[in-house]
């Protein structure tokens, strides 16, 4: 019985997830998914894949992915990209799957400062299996009996397929960055019922932040000695669809190539209710190939509870073709966390 009423659980909190947006923990490792602005925001060629795992204790899974691809022309001061992501999770086998293309313009407002400006335009599909799916009009609550069938209601498989647009802005100067995102302004249809009119919700999001620089160390190659870059950056990221709100706070040391993060997800929104959701830890590695690799864990401090849902495991990969002439260098890199 546990058992049955933690997986209606899980699926009530799958409801909610299909109705938002998935949120990865490693938001700046999937800069493109976090604010259409930072496409090209490296001023190079970069490619990246991230996964997640959410609540992997549940008899039920979670998983979400994405893939993208972003170059800057800096002759047009611009940024193209592509990016790909999904969710699946496997009760109701539903999958959500976007591709979109992307594009960015860098302006110049002084010798350090910059306002990078982006916006995606994707095609999305969602495709859902209902054979599992019991209804609330299909409980006899008084003889406790299911009138019917598992899935009575629906005829089965589900497909729906729109359009959606994004944008975002975001300033930067060597320190300082402050950015906003808009998402689904188009706002794609998401019922899988015959009845119109319920569509994805509008997400809007704000991210900002400081880079300290620290005193450099050395890093002794058996010929030279170079300087080991070490800094540390303070975060937020606050973001709003629908009903639901959430802010994010975190920090990031950057101890060449190492870099260890922490981040706080769910700090009170309204007074009357906390939003405590988890606490996250994160390892990374920035090897001088400009292969980066991350993996973070979601330690759940919600009501769910750690022992029940297994936190959330997830994982990065992103390679920069950097340039190895300085002179081809003309912006400073953007001072957000790496990951």
């Amino acid at each position: 019985m546990m058992k049955r009423f933690l997986v209606f659980i899980f699926f009530m909190q799958l409801g909610v997830l299909q109705a938002q947006d998935v949120q990865y923990s490693q938001f700046y490792a999937n800069p493109l998914y976090l604010n259409p602005a930072l496409t090209g925001s490296t001023g190079f060629t970069r490619l990246g894949i991230n996964f997640r795992n959410q609540w992997p204790a549940l008899d039920q899974s979670f998983i979400a992915y994405s893939a993208y691809a972003d170059h800057f022309v800096e002759k047009y001061n611009s940024g193209i990209g592509m990016m790909i992501s999904g969710a699946k999770e496997s009760f109701t086998q539903s999958q959500v799957h976007e591709i979109g293309l992307l594009y960015s313009y860098r302006l110049r407002l002084g010798e350090r400062n910059f306002i990078n400006a982006g916006f995606q335009g994707s095609f999305v599909a969602r495709d859902a299996l209902f054979d599992q799916v019991i209804l609330g009009t299909q409980l006899d609550i008084d003889r406790g009996t299911i009138i019917g069938s598992p899935g009575d209601g629906f005829e089965g498989d589900s497909k729906l397929r729109d359009l959606d647009l994004h944008a975002g802005l975001i300033y930067y100067d060597d320190r300082f960055w402050f950015g906003a995102s808009a998402f689904h302004l188009l706002g794609p249809e998401i019922s899988y019922l015959e009845m119109d009119g319920n569509k994805l919700s509008l997400k809007y999001s704000l991210q900002g932040g400081a880079k300290f620089d620290m005193a450099p160390g050395d890093i002794n190659d058996f010929f030279n000695n170079t300087d080991q870059e070490r800094s540390l950056s303070f975060a937020f990221n606050y973001k709003k669809q629908g009903q639901f709100s959430q802010l994010d706070i975190g920090s990031e040391f950057y101890f060449e190539p190492l870099v260890l993060g922490v981040w706080y997800r769910g700090l009170p929104t309204k007074f009357s209710l906390p939003n405590n959701e988890s606490i996250i830890s994160l390892l990374g590695i920035r090897l001088e190939s400009g292969l980066e690799l991350g993996y973070s864990f979601d330690f759940s401090i919600s009501k769910l509870g750690q022992q029940v849902s297994g936190g959330a495991h997830e994982i990065s990969i992103r390679y920069v073709f950097s340039s190895k002439d300085p002179s081809k260098k003309y912006y400073p890199e953007l001072p957000t966390f790496r990951y």
